[in-house]
């Protein structure tokens, strides 16, 4: 019988990566709640342009853990 690879140093590594991104997902749905710090009767294209930033992020990021976009297989 095969013994299986101690991955204990792996598992936790992982779990830790885990943690904080969780962590910044709670973050970002709580500064998304207040609309990114924004008064929304002082809206400019500049605030506009900062958000597309973080949409194009949070994009490939998605695209790559879901294999979308160009992950796509």
């Amino acid at each position: 019988m095969r013994e299986s690879p101690d991955n204990s140093e792996a598992l936790a590594a992982f779990i830790a990566h885990k943690a904080e991104i969780d962590t910044i997902l709670a973050r970002l749905v709580a500064l998304s709640a207040d609309h990114f710090n924004q008064a929304l009767d002082d809206i400019t294209w500049a605030n506009v342009g900062s958000l597309g930033g973080y949409l194009d992020g949070l994009r490939r990021v998605s695209d790559a853990a879901f294999n979308e976009g160009e992950h796509a297989a």
